[in-house]
């Protein structure tokens, strides 16, 4: 039977937030905002195992101490390269198995509800292309020139945005990051490069990435409601 196995990628600085130590650190109501987003994936039943990829330098985390989380110090010099060091170090551990199911989530995504979770483990957790959750496109696009005047008006139809966790089996997600990694930004692209088609689970607004100093503001009323 697949398991599911969170793979959390904090190893990088948050520089657009701009604060004094990296985002996923930043204190909210208490707790750091990866803690509140480790928080979502230990107390979610459907979830086996959590594990953390940190840098090898990080010297903000605390000892994790629920014996359903790893803690792993070998974070690379991208997302991409995290998220590739953190399978190969689960795999060789034999904490994960090649059929299982790795949830990759953002550090800075602290918001997630639970019933989004719920809908991309069901929806997409016996799927052997796996599945990311997303929410379709609702603004006009515009697209610019290179003096940043509008080009063209991109029609939005067939558009979502991309949200995390993305959820891949293990054996797929170390293929698809076996390779250059200059382009990739998210999983669900390193597996497009193998001409495989993820399935799209509807996101929530809600979950959104804590990316610069404005974000702040919403993060702290979202999370208030689970006080």
């Amino acid at each position: 039977m697949r398991r599911n196995i969170a793979l959390i990628p904090a190893a990088g600085v948050g520089a657009r937030f701009g604060a004094d130590k990296p985002k996923q650190y930043v204190v909210i109501h208490g707790k750091t905002v990866l803690q509140h987003t480790l928080d979502i994936f230990i107390n979610h039943t459907a979830i086996h195992h959590v594990a953390v990829v940190l840098s090898p330098e990080d010297n903000y985390f605390q000892t994790a101490s629920c014996e359903r989380v790893s803690i792993l110090r070998c974070g690379g010099a991208s997302r991409a390269e995290t998220v590739r060091n953190g399978i190969n170090v689960l795999l060789g551990k034999g904490v994960a198995a090649l059929e299982d199911n790795i949830l990759v989530h953002d550090a800075a995504r602290c918001c997630l509800p639970e019933q989004a979770l719920d809908r991309l483990i069901e929806s997409a957790g016996s799927r052997s292309e796996g599945g990311i959750l997303a929410v379709p496109v609702a603004d006009t696009l515009k697209r610019a020139d290179a003096g940043q005047q509008v080009e063209e008006t991109v029609s939005r139809d067939g558009l979502w945005q991309a949200q995390t966790p993305q959820l891949f089996q293990a054996a797929l997600l170390q293929r698809a990051l076996s390779g250059d990694l200059d382009k990739v930004t998210d999983e669900a692209g390193a597996v497009e490069a193998l001409g495989i088609r993820p399935f799209l689970v509807e996101g929530d607004s809600r979950n959104l990435k804590l990316t610069l100093p404005q974000d702040e503001y919403i993060v702290r009323l979202l999370l208030s409601d689970n006080l």
